[in-house]
């Protein structure tokens, strides 16, 4: 007979997992309760989310969404860190968390369906925000448009001035 509390649980966690853009996993192994709530805290303000999860209902909870790949990760005492907004928010409070707290572990994650070693979550932390990178993908775009512009101004500039030289030798 399944355990009603169990199953609503299981229920729950499916449910985020498939809300998420990423999840990320850690140990949470000798933090205390003050800690764990000072990362809680600062997770809420990013548009993210930390559960401590039984390992056995988190594997069950993960079949079917795009972050079944890290049941295998599923060791130990686990927190799973839902990133509902913005991934890299989400790992860059994560890593920030952990200079200061080194007793955080992250395990790895996973994000648009690919599994993420821990290496990698480091990674995502790294990146620039996304105002930042949209910013630069412009830039790239508009290079070449105001090149172009500027290579058709300097065709248009000589040939005023050519015009100019006639003009100026007509007149003399």
């Amino acid at each position: 007979m399944l355990n009603p509390a169990k199953v609503r649980k299981v229920e729950e966690l499916s449910e985020k997992f498939a809300r998420a853009e990423a999840a990320y996993l850690a140990s949470f192994r000798g933090m205390n309760v003050q800690q764990i709530t000072e990362l809680r805290q600062a997770l809420r303000q990013v548009g993210s989310e930390m559960a401590v999860v039984k390992n056995t209902l988190a594997r069950r909870a993960v079949q079917g969404t795009p972050f079944q790949g890290v049941s295998a990760r599923l060791s130990g005492p686990t927190s799973v860190i839902f990133s509902y907004k913005n991934p890299v928010a989400t790992a860059k409070v994560i890593s920030e968390f952990q200079r200061r707290e080194p007793l955080l572990v992250v395990t790895g994650g996973a994000m648009e369906g690919r599994v993420l070693e821990a290496t990698q979550v480091k990674a995502v932390a790294e990146l620039p925000p996304r105002e930042v990178l949209l910013a630069r993908a412009l830039a790239s775009f508009q290079a070449p448009a105001s090149g172009l512009v500027g290579a058709l101004a300097g065709v248009v500039r000589k040939f005023l001035y050519t015009l100019d030289a006639i003009k100026a030798k007509k007149s003399t």
